[in-house]
C-alpha cells in the first residue's frame, strides 16, 4: 500500500480511511486475481497498488462504489491488460494480444466483474502458498505474507516486526526476485508437495502470532496487532481450506491463546502467568469459537497433527474453570504424542512443566536437566525460567534466584525482564 503523498483534507482523509479499510480486506483477492493473469507476483502487486492509488484519487470525488472490492479488482485487471498490450511485440506475442482483447471485452467495469467464488478462493490460496514458499527464509516469508495477504505497508511491517523499514523492503524485494527466478507459478501444489508447502504456510502464520503473543523484544509483552493479523490470516485459510485439520487446529490454537489477552497483563503492565490469571477475564466467545473449530478438525482425521495436538493442550486449560481443575495428566499425554511426531527440546520443556503439576516438581526437574545437558536451548530464556520455578517449588530458593537472574539476562523483552528480576530478588 503506497504512502500518502500529502496531508489530506478532512473529506479526503475519510475517503482514504475507507480505501485503506477496503484494501486491507481485499488486497489478497485483487493481487491474486491479477497475478493469475500476468503470471508475475511482483508485477501483480504493483498493478494492484496502482488501482489503490486510483481509488484514492476518484473515490473522494465520485463516492465509494457499491462494490469497492470488485472496483479495485476490475481496475487492476484493466491496468494489467494495458501492461500486456504495451509489452507485446507482433513477432512473438500475437496470441497474447488476442487473449488480452478477449479479457478487455469481457471485463470492462466493476459492475460486469463477477468471477466465480471458488476461482477467487483458489487464487488467494495459491497466493498464500506463493508468499510462504519454503525456498524463502522465514523472515522473508513473514514480510511478504504481511505485505500481500495482510495488505500492510512496508512501514507497517517494519513497525510490526520491530525492524528497519529499509531492511524489510529489501527482504520483500529479494523474496520477489527469488520467486521469479524459481519460476514459481500461482498454483496450489498437489501430492506430497502440498503437505510441505502447507506446513510452511502454517509456520509463517504461527510465527506472526507468537511474536504478538510474547514479543521477543521491546516494552510490551503482548502485541495485539500481530495476534489479530495472524488470526485473520488463519480465518482466511480456514475459509479457503475448510477440510484441512491442521488449518483448523492452528486457528483454534491461536484463538484460545488470544482469548487470555486481557488476563495476561496486570494493571501496571506486568505479565500475569497462566495459573495466576483471572479466568473470568478470558474471552469465552472466542474460546467457544475455537473449540468448535477444534471439534471440526478432530472429526476430519483420525491422525492428529502438531497444531491439532497443541490446540487440544490449549483446550485443556480453556475447559478448566479454575487452575486447580486443569487436567495435567492429559496435557502430559498430549505433549508425549506431540513429541513423538515433532521432536523438540521446547516440547520437552513444556512437557516438564505439565509433569510438575501432574506428578511432582522433582520428576519435572530431571526432564529439564536433561534438556540443559543437551545444550539445545542454551540461549532460550524460558529454560532457566522454568528451571528456576521448579527449584523454587522444591524449596531450593538460592538456586532458583540464580536461574531467574540468568533468564532475565537472556530475554530482550522489557516486561519479561522486570518480572524475572523480581523473582530473582525474591519478591
Amino acid at each position: 500500500m503506497p504512502q500518502p503523498r500529502a496531508e489530506p483534507t478532512a473529506p479526503a482523509a475519510q475517503a482514504r480511511r475507507t480505501v485503506e479499510a477496503v484494501w486491507r480486506m481485499e488486497a489478497a483477492k485483487v493481487t491474486a486475481v491479477v497475478a493469475r493473469l500476468v503470471g508475475d507476483i511482483g508485477l501483480a502487486e504493483d498493478l494492484a497498488q496502482d488501482a489503490f492509488v486510483q481509488a484514492l484519487e476518484q473515490w473522494p470525488r465520485d463516492g465509494v462504489p457499491e462494490r469497492p472490492g470488485a472496483w479495485l479488482t476490475a481496475t487492476a485487471r484493466r491496468r494489467a491488460i494495458d501492461r500486456i498490450r504495451r509489452d507485446i511485440n507482433l513477432a512473438g506475442k500475437l496470441q497474447q494480444v488476442g487473449h488480452a482483447e478477449q479479457l478487455r471485452a469481457a471485463e470492462t467495469t466493476e459492475d460486469d466483474f463477477d468471477l466465480a467464488l471458488r476461482d477467487v478462493k483458489d487464487d488467494v490460496l495459491a497466493l498464500i502458498f506463493a508468499t510462504c514458499h519454503p525456498a524463502l527464509p522465514a523472515e522473508s516469508r513473514i514480510a511478504l505474507t504481511l505485505r500481500m495477504i495482510g495488505g500492510l505497508t512496508t512501514r507497517e511491517i517494519a513497525r510490526a516486526l520491530m525492524a528497519q523499514e529499509r531492511t524489510v523492503g529489501q527482504r520483500i524485494s529479494r523474496a520477489k526476485r527469488t520467486l521469479a527466478a524459481d519460476g514459481n507459478t500461482l498454483e496450489i501444489p498437489a501430492g506430497a508437495e502440498l503437505g510441505v508447502r502447507l506446513a510452511s504456510v502454517l509456520e509463517v502464520v504461527y510465527l506472526i502470532f507468537n511474536e504478538g503473543y510474547a514479543a521477543t523484544s521491546g516494552r510490551d509483552w503482548v502485541r495485539s496487532d500481530l495476534m489479530e493479523e495472524a488470526i485473520r490470516l488463519g480465518r482466511v485459510l480456514g475459509a479457503l481450506a475448510p477440510t484441512e485439520p491442521e488449518v483448523l487446529g492452528l486457528l483454534a490454537l491461536m484463538e484460545i491463546q488470544a482469548s487470555r489477552t486481557r488476563a495476561r497483563i496486570a494493571a501496571d503492565g506486568s505479565p500475569v502467568l497462566l495459573l495466576d490469571q483471572d479466568r473470568t477475564r478470558w474471552d469465552w466467545t472466542l474460546i467457544r469459537h475455537a473449540l468448535a473449530a477444534l471439534e471440526r478438525a478432530s472429526r476430519l482425521s483420525g491422525i492428529r497433527g502438531p497444531y491439532v495436538l497443541q490446540a487440544q493442550i490449549a483446550a485443556c486449560h480453556a475447559r478448566a474453570a479454575r487452575a486447580g481443575e486443569t487436567d495435567w495428566a492429559r496435557i502430559v499425554s498430549l505433549y508425549e504424542r506431540l513429541g513423538a511426531i515433532a521432536p523438540s527440546p521446547i516440547i520437552d520443556l513444556n512437557r516438564a512443566v505439565a509433569l510438575s503439576y501432574a506428578a511432582e516438581p522433582a520428576a519435572a526437574l530431571a526432564v529439564v536437566d536433561t534438556v540443559v545437558e543437551s545444550g539445545a536451548l542454551s540461549d532460550y530464556h524460558l529454560l532457566p525460567s522454568v528451571r528456576g520455578d521448579l527449584l523454587e517449588r522444591l524449596g531450593r530458593r538460592e538456586e532458583a534466584r540464580v536461574e531467574f537472574a540468568r533468564a532475565a539476562q537472556l530475554t530482550q523483552n522489557e516486561a519479561e525482564q522486570a518480572l524475572l528480576r523480581r523473582r530473582a530478588s525474591g519478591r
